[in-house]
């Protein structure tokens, strides 16, 4: 099975288009992908050029990626598997959440509690109106790659769940800010009532609410994702960096990349052994907990094999080495628990086939619910009000704001 990295995904929707794309590529037998640890397993003929083409076609990204230690660097492997999301969406989270206390403050705080606000605001509605305008724009450039995301779905035609944030977003914002034009005109003519009537129709925060609230799952989820690599990469960090080798005579120290098969290799007590090989001389306890979970250490002798990882405790081991590089049983391991992440349980797939249809039926369902509420005689913001909401609770983080 050859793996890829898979960049830019975000829902289950979004990893069924990823496959859907895989499978249509001549050659391929199988594809799975794994939103939890984003990546891609993929069997068959086909080329890996054709495979990453596919992918950025259905408008995400792709690169391969190994999981033997000796095939690829494992600083840059123990780095690509980093939980680098986390940190990232934890300052978006805290810089929402500061613009989002001033923005409640005057939408609900002052028009619903009474709040005191500086003297210029008092009967400037139109001011308290572009201030919420402008926080609440704010919040939407922080979290803009909800919208980045999800609209490359949309134009993609595989709308996700950033799809619905996004919409839900957009649509209270481009509401609110048509009502504060209103007002404007309602001021112009000195109708105080529709200047009131309009300020009500303000949906701003709202529109920063859901990318704040969502961002919250969204960090959460990520936290999660990078707790699933943690047994991944305590296994690479076991891999021994360098070998030392005897070469006509004398011992030198090599990167263990450049240990051949049939290699003579020494380990002294309290080095761990490079590469898979058996014992030439000398005799030895070696504590294998790292690989088999024994915790005594096995005692080794002439003609007794040895793995990469283990660590010799006592004696002076002169080995030969018979497999390397991704025949390790280290690497083997690595592999298999990396295969393992890579693939999915039937009931997964299920779920991943619904969701490719969740999306389009749920936007459907938001717009037929503004059009029926409107059909019924309300007025376009309630009836919006109530299409977002369809948009908001169907999403993995069900915090929707209820319409006022």
């Amino acid at each position: 099975m050859e793996q890829y990295n898979v960049t830019g995904m975000s829902c289950a929707a979004c990893s069924a288009r990823v496959e859907k794309a895989v499978k249509k590529v001549p050659g391929v037998t199988s594809c799975s992908v794994s939103l939890l640890t984003n990546s891609m397993g993929v069997e068959g003929t086909a080329s890996s050029a054709a495979i990453i083409q596919a992918v950025q076609d259905a408008g995400y990204g792709a690169s391969p990626k190994t999981a033997g230690p000796a095939k690829t660097d494992t600083n840059a492997e123990l780095d690509a598997l980093a939980d680098h999301e986390t940190p990232k969406l934890k300052r978006r989270l805290i810089a929402s959440i500061g613009f989002l206390a001033v923005l409640m403050y005057f939408s609900m705080g002052h028009m619903m509690w009474g709040w005191p606000l500086p003297h210029w605001f008092d009967g400037n509605h139109i001011a308290m109106g572009l201030v919420q305008l402008l926080l609440a724009g704010i919040i939407m450039v922080i979290n803009q790659k909800f919208f980045i995301s999800g609209f490359k779905g949309l134009i993609h035609g595989a709308p996700n769940m950033d799809t619905l944030v996004a919409l839900g977003s957009m649509a209270s914002f481009v509401w609110s800010t048509y009502a504060l034009f209103a007002m404007t005109d309602a001021q112009l003519h000195g109708n105080d009532e529709m200047v009131m009537h309009y300020m009500m129709e303000f949906y701003f925060e709202s529109a920063a609410m859901i990318l704040t609230l969502i961002t919250v799952g969204k960090m959460l989820e990520a936290r999660s994702k990078g707790k699933t690599t943690d047994a991944l990469k305590s296994l690479m960090k076991l891999a021994p960096k360098t070998a030392t080798l005897v070469r006509e005579g004398a011992e030198v120290t090599v990167p263990i990349e450049q240990v051949q098969k049939g290699d003579v290799f020494v380990v002294r007590p309290g080095g761990n052994i490079p590469v898979d090989g058996i014992v030439l001389e000398g005799s030895s306890a070696v504590n294998e907990s790292a690989l088999t979970g024994e915790s005594i250490p096995v005692d080794k002798a002439e003609g007794d094999k040895v793995s990469a990882a283990t660590t010799n405790q006592s004696g002076f081991l002169r080995c030969r080495a018979t497999r390397v590089g991704e025949d390790t049983t280290l690497s083997q391991i690595i592999k298999m628990v990396s295969d393992a992440a890579a693939t999915k349980a039937p009931i997964a797939k299920i779920a991943d086939t619904v969701s490719g249809f969740f999306v389009p039926a749920v936007i459907s369902i938001a717009v037929l619910t503004t059009i029926v509420w409107l059909l019924l005689g309300r007025e376009l913001g309630y009836a919006l009000a109530r299409g977002i909401s369809v948009l908001v609770i169907s999403c993995p983080v069900r915090w929707a704001l209820p319409p006022r």
